[in-house]
């Protein structure tokens, strides 16, 4: 995750720089145009680690192979400094032509007249074996400024070897509450005298909970116009939930709270095995099955059924998007369209990126994929899920930081859950205002 200092100066520079965005846009030949047969070279940027460079570069060699008049060449970087080089490029006119995208920052650059809308290249372009809720996720305005490259789904992960220990049986996930969650992590932390506690507290670096708590009660973050529609209820709520797991022992206290979610996943509660229940990305199994050593199950979030609609939607974990400036932006979606639909590239990328969105690339790879792997696609195959929520907006993409700041000023007494409400409905509100 990018630290809240980190997302600011990307975000600074981009805003700085907007007037030049707008200025240099447009892109030099059609987008649903023929393919040239001449010699045409692309550049396409990515973040991640040495697994995931490896892994892409085979599959430009394999594009290269099938279009050998196309030369891609590929530009990486680690998370922290790639929204600072991209919003550079993006303002020096020199940016990549196809570049991997963020949900937080996929609206601030769509909105600047930064990306190409791909139904242009829709003859380049097959969507056909993508859910519409998956599409959605990187669609603005009617406009798809992004491909979902892989998907992922908020779940609960259990560490089944805790429960069978302390002999405490698995919840029904298909009915369970809010509640029940609070009162069999109760049992848990007693039962272990609390060496072991029931649930990692959520609600300290990522706003999706929050989100999942909303679209159950049948509210939202934002509303089409990109102003905050979270009520102070639910926000209160939400905030009260955390507080009340703290003091009923059901998480536990809030240093050891804090400690464990700025430690990073490997040092989480649920890595560590001294949690029995957390909030998590139904794809993040493996690696917390990895780091835990333990057998760990999903479980469908609580209040689904006790709620005005699911909470659950598909998010995005990347999306493929094509720089409006390409002088190249047929080829530049048909590589687009390479990654998101050949089965032989499937093979080399696996699940690196995510359970793939594409339906059919998905059930292609199935029978390669680890157990955890498959447990993750078997979720996001099963679990009922809602329309996806409205796009992070344009100086919105701070609000996880923000989020992370009251839920401490919360945990240690700082303010009320109705005092964070407040304020956190006014800051996002305000960050959102200020991009305008």
């Amino acid at each position: 995750m990018l630290t809240g200092s980190r997302r600011g100066t990307a975000w600074a520079v981009l805003l700085s720089l907007t007037a030049s965005l707008l200025a240099a846009c447009g892109s030099g030949s059609e987008a649903g145009g023929e393919l040239t047969t001449e010699q045409v070279t692309l550049r396409f940027t990515w973040w991640g680690a040495d697994d995931r460079h490896k892994r892409t570069q085979q599959v430009i060699d394999m594009f290269q192979k099938k279009h050998p008049n196309i030369t891609v060449k590929g530009e990486f970087k680690e998370w922290n400094g790639y929204w600072d080089s991209l919003a550079t490029t993006m303002a020096a006119n020199d940016a990549p032509d196809i570049m991997q995208m963020d949900e937080l920052y996929i609206a601030s650059y769509a909105e600047r007249g930064a990306l190409l809308d791909l139904n242009e290249g829709k003859k380049h372009l097959d969507t056909s074996n993508f859910d519409d809720r998956a599409l959605a996720t990187g669609t603005i305005g009617g406009k798809r400024y992004g491909v979902p490259v892989g998907l992922g789904m908020y779940s609960i992960i259990a560490n089944t070897d805790l429960l069978a220990k302390y002999d405490i049986p698995l919840p029904d996930d298909t009915k369970w509450s809010w509640d029940d969650l609070k009162r069999i992590g109760e049992q848990v932390t007693k039962a272990s005298g609390g060496s072991v506690f029931g649930v990692q507290s959520p609600g300290i670096n990522d706003a999706a909970g929050l989100s999942i708590r909303a679209r159950q009660q049948g509210k939202a973050m934002f509303d089409a116009d990109a102003k905050v529609a979270l009520t102070q209820e639910v926000a209160r709520d939400y905030w009260q939930y955390i507080l009340d797991l703290t003091k009923s022992g059901a998480a536990p206290p809030p240093s050891v709270t804090i400690e464990k979610a700025s430690a990073g996943l490997n040092q989480s509660a649920t890595a560590t095995g001294t949690a029995a229940f957390g909030l998590w990305w139904n794809t993040q199994l493996t690696a917390l099955t990895a780091a835990s050593g333990a057998k760990l199950k999903l479980l469908r979030l609580p209040g689904e059924t006790q709620g005005v609609q699911p909470g659950a939607y598909y998010k995005s974990s990347m999306f493929w998007s094509v720089s409006a400036r390409s002088k190249h932006p047929a080829e530049a979606t048909a590589f687009v369209n390479f990654l998101a639909n050949d089965e032989q590239a499937a093979e080399v990328l696996l699940t690196e990126r995510g359970v793939p969105a594409n339906r059919k690339i998905r059930e292609a790879i199935g029978g390669r994929l680890k157990d955890t792997d498959k447990a993750a696609k078997e979720y996001l195959d099963t679990v009922p899920v809602s329309d996806p929520p409205r796009t992070t907006p344009n100086g919105a993409s701070t609000l996880d930081t923000i989020l992370k700041r009251h839920t401490e000023d919360v945990l240690f007494g700082r303010s009320t859950p109705d005092q964070a409400a407040a304020s956190y409905i006014r800051e996002v509100q305000s960050e959102v205002d200020a991009a305008r």
